[in-house]
């Protein structure tokens, strides 16, 4: 099957190829004659299997099909829970929009109002918003929701998880009652069938992968190790595999800073992005990231949803996610559009009931290696004058000490070591178990 056996129309399909498809995927295959013939959708595919494309390429045809005058007010709605999975969907509009005279505007927090309240006031036929920035706009009379023909709820079971729902109800009570609305998303949870009977009209259900089922290219494996050496064991991970772009997932946005400025401190380039980070910090921080410019992008849940980075090849668990669902969308990072992937996640002790959550919910194991050997770094204070980096130009020497502290936590500390530059560090060769 080609993109041109679902009755799309050239333009789209010129827009298509300058992107290389040529073979829909699964979901496309299925949701966009669905979208085309105005049903309601209930979808649920992996991540990276080309869902965006799936709602997006329907809705652009009919929109260039309405021979209506255009006008201010959108006619399409999408909701998505984060900047990152706004920005994207957006971006996949006006890319695949390119020879319609289709107009797409996307508005979320974390900036200044203003410009979008001025953006709008020109008009778009597309309007891409996260809940809040959307129901403050409303408040302000600054966009007109009257006129909405479709309602997509993009990954919505992240939106339940974050706590949308009392939102996502005032905004469709600002919404036609005749409107076709469709629902995606990654995971196929009873609370999203649940939504689901309560917003969509005799929908077409969608289910092209088993439920919460990883991408099968990612190869996924784990290593035990103690949490206050979790940072040592990524840096020896990223070094001895020689890897040009890691994403990494921490819990907490301090978590996310303070690995940051660890990997930083070892010589890794690295920049963190999370939810107090502003949106001019999270899109340079990206930009960089997949413009080779850092190796390792830090990020909170916050970053699971929406980020399209192409051929990335390692995800790594920092910290495993307390919610099991999120570790599908974490590794769904990687193993995209075909490519292979791999997904690493380093387990402390205290995690071994979220990883048997997780292996609850993918319904197999994660294979857990045996912890390579790789070097304790203690920190201490700068050395005046010490050289600087984790590489060229540091000192090396013999330095005899007792490390017991290591031994009693599982370490193998030989008493013969090496001083590096790099703030004075003392590192210690041992084996983790």
């Amino acid at each position: 099957m080609s993109f041109s056996d679902l009755g799309l129309m050239p333009e789209l399909l010129r827009a298509v190829a300058e992107k290389g498809y040529d073979t829909p995927s699964p979901i496309q295959a299925q949701a966009i004659p669905a979208v085309l013939a105005g049903r309601d959708v209930l979808a649920g595919a992996q991540t990276g299997t080309g869902k965006t494309a799936g709602f997006v390429l329907p809705i652009l045809q009919r929109l260039a099909a309405d021979a209506a005058a255009p006008q201010r007010a959108p006619r399409v709605l999408v909701l998505t829970p984060t900047r990152e999975l706004a920005a994207q969907v957006a971006d996949s509009s006006r890319s695949y929009g390119k020879y319609l005279r289709i107009r797409t505007f996307q508005v979320f927090g974390g900036v200044n109002i203003n410009p979008q309240i001025s953006a709008l006031r020109d008009g778009c036929d597309i309007l891409v918003a996260t809940p809040g920035r959307l129901l403050d706009l409303a408040q302000q009379r600054a966009v007109d929701l009257s006129k909405i023909q479709v309602l997509v709820l993009d990954e919505a079971d992240r939106m339940l998880d974050m706590g949308f729902i009392p939102d996502i109800r005032r905004i469709i009570k600002l919404l036609p009652d005749r409107r076709q609305n469709l629902l995606f998303s990654a995971t196929y949870s009873d609370d999203i069938r649940g939504l689901a009977e309560r917003l969509l009209r005799n929908p077409l259900s969608i289910q092209v992968a088993p439920r919460n089922a990883p991408i099968e290219l990612v190869e996924q494996r784990a290593y035990r190790v103690q949490k206050e050496h979790k940072r040592h064991l990524l840096v020896h991970l990223i070094r001895e595999g020689k890897w040009p772009q890691v994403l990494v997932f921490t819990r907490t946005k301090h978590g996310a800073n303070r690995l940051t400025q660890q990997l930083e401190g070892a010589g890794i380039r690295a920049a963190a992005i999370h939810g107090n980070k502003s949106q001019a910090a999270r899109v340079k921080a990206l930009d960089m990231f997949k413009h080779g410019q850092i190796t390792a992008l830090v990020a909170t849940e916050v970053a699971a949803r929406g980020l399209d980075i192409k051929e990335l090849p390692q995800v790594v668990n920092f910290e495993l996610p307390n919610v099991p669902e999120d570790y599908v969308h974490r590794i769904g990072r990687t193993g995209r559009a075909g490519a292979a992937g791999e997904a690493v996640s380093l387990v402390s002790s205290d995690e071994t009931g979220l990883l048997r959550d997780i292996e609850r919910v993918l319904k197999r194991s994660v294979p857990i290696l045996p912890t390579p050997q790789f070097e304790i770094v203690e920190s201490a204070p700068q050395a005046q004058g010490g050289a600087s980096g984790s590489g060229g130009g540091a000192r090396h020497g013999s330095h005899q000490a007792n490390h017991g502290g290591e031994r009693r936590e599982g370490h193998r500390a030989p008493a013969q070591g090496a001083r590096r530059g790099g703030g004075g560090a003392r590192q210690w060769r041992g084996r983790a178990h």
